[in-house]
């Protein structure tokens, strides 16, 4: 059995080795790598697959650079929405907690140099409240996901009480129109009817004063005048 091959006891011994969490600077973030030590990781540097790597990054750094820090950002508070959404923690704790994950985002590879610097931008930004104590930098998680759905649904909620009590409103004045009519309706009757009488009492009294002024009258008016002339009264 060779020296390198899969069975030997050093051969086992690394695997067992590559499995645990290493030095976080010596992992090479473009291609993934984590490496046991130095030497290692100068050897990485050497290599082909390394060197394209390299050259990707030389055309965009700062894309490259800012995706890298969005997911470091992302993928730590979604571990503290998921472990720690309600309480308050030591930013040392989390990270220990975020790093235990071997193929994690390395803070080398994002914009910060620091957790310090990290957890401030947390706090600058407001998706974290960030507090200074004597044992170091304390983080809470800020919900804002659901302070946004908590008033999505305040508002809707409003939104249908507006709409039932305008609803209600207009049933409230059908019905007063509704009830307005039915008294209306035998006094408009009678007010009609009345109306009808006015009416025909008005054409029958037109036609009288008609028949008086005709020319009948007339005719009479003028013999008698006429005969007042012939025959002298007195």
């Amino acid at each position: 059995m060779g020296e390198n091959d899969f069975l030997t006891p050093k051969a086992i011994a690394n695997r067992i080795k590559a499995k645990g969490l290493q030095k976080l600077r010596w992992y090479c973030q473009m291609c993934r790598k984590q490496c046991r030590d130095v030497n290692r990781l100068k050897c990485h540097c050497l290599s082909e697959s390394h060197q394209r790597q390299m050259q990707i990054f030389g055309q965009n750094p700062d894309r490259i650079l800012s995706g890298y820090s969005e997911e470091f950002e992302r993928n730590f508070l979604d571990l503290m929405k998921r472990s720690h959404r309600f309480s308050r923690v030591a930013a040392t704790v989390v990270y220990n907690e975020f790093i235990n994950d071997r193929h994690h985002v390395h803070m080398n590879s994002t914009q910060w140099e620091t957790l310090t610097g990290f957890v401030k931008n947390l706090g600058r930004t407001g998706k974290c409240k960030v507090e200074e104590a004597p044992k170091g930098w304390f983080i809470s998680y800020m919900d804002t996901d659901s302070e946004m759905l908590l008033k999505e649904r305040m508002k809707n909620k409003r939104i249908k009480l507006d709409v039932v009590e305008e609803e209600k409103h207009e049933r409230e004045i059908q019905k007063q129109i509704e009830k307005a009519e039915q008294f209306k309706t035998p006094w408009e009757a009678e007010e009609n009817e009345r109306k009808a009488v006015n009416k025909e009492l008005n054409l029958e009294r037109g036609m009288k004063i008609r028949f008086s002024l005709g020319r009948g009258s007339a005719a009479k008016a003028e013999k008698i005048e006429s005969c007042r002339h012939i025959f002298p009264l007195g």
